[in-house]
């Protein structure tokens, strides 16, 4: 799952693809790269300006409508916690909805299951869109998590969303801090042993900067090594802004693990 933000103030890449064209021309790189979701986002996830509904709306249409007309083979995610701004972007194309704010909006998953689209069960610990975690205490976060994501997966089922199509998510950082992050990796079996499928969000996060000591530009050593071990432990998705590189450590685990083949072998074979 690719990462693509329209947004002026990403945490990450600072608004390069907040211009349509520059946004689309992004989306058409990671495709190629392997991408086969691409997660379109109109609001910063973390403190910031004000930003409507109308206004998220404004910002994912376009690009939504575009990369599902240009790539129909590929699922256009949205990255909202608002049901209006859902139920907006499936009529444009897409095909899955990223809650990354855990059911904030109740009619949320209620639009995904009206329409049959996929959807992503977060967990946040009940934190408010947009805030950032203080002080937060989990008896047991891996326990939290799980129970939280798979009533929301359930919930999804029952609205009507097609149970191949639900995704849960441990949602790293959002409601957590780093300890929680790491215990979440540790033991990612866990969440994987519930049955539903994995989406993690590791992507240069702040776990990963602060486990490190790293800044934001400095933490894709990080990301990749904690991709590596949560692919080897099943995990069947991952939201990044590095697509090829995370393409490579999925295809090398696998192939490690037996499960797929070298690309191109010639070496001592001729």
């Amino acid at each position: 799952m690719a990462i693509v933000n329209r947004t002026p103030d990403s945490f990450y890449d600072k608004g390069a693809t907040f211009a349509l064209e520059q946004a689309l021309r992004r989306c058409d790189e990671v495709i190629a790269q392997g991408a086969t979701i691409v997660d379109v986002g109109g609001v910063k996830a973390g403190p910031g300006e004000d930003v409507s509904a109308a206004e998220e709306i404004d910002r994912v249409l376009p690009l939504v409508t575009a990369v599902a007309h240009r790539h129909p083979g590929v699922t256009v995610s949205v990255d909202t916690w608002r049901s209006d701004v859902a139920d907006e972007a499936i009529r444009a194309g897409a095909r899955l909805i990223n809650d990354t704010w855990a059911g904030w909006d109740p009619e949320l998953v209620e639009v995904a299951g009206h329409h049959r689209v996929g959807y992503v069960c977060s967990h946040t610990g009940g934190v408010t869109p947009r805030t950032r975690p203080h002080r937060v205490h989990f008896d047991d976060v891996v326990a939290d998590v799980i129970a939280e994501t798979t009533a929301l997966a359930d919930k999804a089922v029952a609205a009507g969303v097609p149970e191949e199509q639900v995704l849960i998510d441990p949602t790293h950082d959002f409601g957590k801090n780093t300890f929680h992050g790491l215990e979440l990796l540790r033991r990612i079996d866990e969440v994987v042993a519930t049955g539903w499928p994995v989406l993690m969000a590791l992507s240069n996060k702040d776990f990963i900067g602060e486990t490190l000591d790293r800044p934001v530009g400095d933490r894709v050593a990080g990301t990749l090594a904690a991709t590596a071990w949560a692919a080897t432990r099943g995990v069947a998705a991952f939201r990044v802004h590095e697509v090829a590189e995370t393409v490579d450590v999925i295809r090398m685990t696998a192939a490690m693990a037996g499960e797929a083949a070298p690309l191109n072998t010639v070496r001592g074979l001729a």
